[in-house]
């Protein structure tokens, strides 16, 4: 068995499923794409991943991408490979319906949102900063047409009121997490799961950096609470340490800040 894992930052989508494969104690081959540097657009990476974007997982030659995806490939590959504290899915099936709706909800209505913000505030400056024919031939390698529109918004900024809007979608979802988390203990019931762990890599370990805005320490002390649940999981802080290189002036939520 041989497992190579490619990524980026412990952040977002490439955090997203270290956590898992950590948690699991799963042996990898760690692989770090510089996406600085477009390395996830040259030849070598798309012929690994033609859609050009991180993590990818090699299962023995096996390519699995997207993190919800290779999250529960790791589920049904390794079955017996689980935390002390029980399965990251639930094995029973009112238990995994409602960790799938929970990482249906962080995918469709919290990453997208909080990616706008971190495209306008962080991607935006790395696109301003490359020359007009250079940033041409950039778009040009861009293998999907919806990132190719994103790199030429970055560059351009995104309109205040598709910001706002963003933001309000934020707050949905803090406010929804919050409530939950006055029911259950995790997101998807009393056990850790997927779920908490998709959440997190999104949007709930960085959030007050965010959006200071928010007041979060203030209006969603649950959310806090499992927040530092989470981020003292010995995996979770494992995956926090994996490399970064991240330049200094765009560690606004991840890094030194962390």
């Amino acid at each position: 068995m041989a497992l190579k894992y490619y990524h980026a930052e412990p952040l977002a989508n490439s955090l997203k499923s270290m956590v898992p494969l950590k948690e699991k104690g799963l042996a990898y081959e760690s692989h770090y794409v510089d996406l600085h540097k477009f390395e996830q657009h040259s030849a070598w990476f798309v012929a690994i991943n033609p859609e050009g974007q991180v993590p990818v997982l090699d299962h023995d030659g096996t390519i699995i991408t997207h993190t919800t995806v290779i999250n529960e490939y790791l589920e049904d590959a390794f079955p017996d490979a689980q935390p002390a504290d029980g399965p990251l899915r639930p094995r029973d099936p009112v238990g995994a319906a409602r960790m799938r709706y929970w990482n249906k909800f962080v995918d469709e209505h919290v990453m997208n949102y909080v990616s706008m913000h971190g495209w306008h505030r962080m991607v935006g400056i790395i696109a301003r900063s490359i020359e007009g024919g250079e940033f041409e031939q950039l778009l040009e390698n861009i293998p999907l047409p919806d990132q190719r529109k994103k790199w030429a918004t970055a560059r351009s900024g995104w309109s205040e009121a598709d910001l706002a809007a963003a933001t309000d979608k934020i707050v949905y979802a803090l406010e929804k997490v919050e409530k939950q988390l006055g029911e259950t203990a995790w997101l998807a019931g009393n056990a850790y799961t997927l779920a908490d762990i998709n959440f997190y890599s999104h949007c709930g370990m960085m959030v007050e950096r965010m959006f200071p805005e928010l007041e979060v320490a203030a209006k969603y002390p649950r959310l806090v609470d499992w927040r530092e649940r989470v981020t003292a999981r010995p995996a979770v802080a494992e995956a926090l340490k994996s490399e970064d290189r991240t330049a200094p002036g765009l560690r606004t939520w991840s890094g030194h800040v962390r």
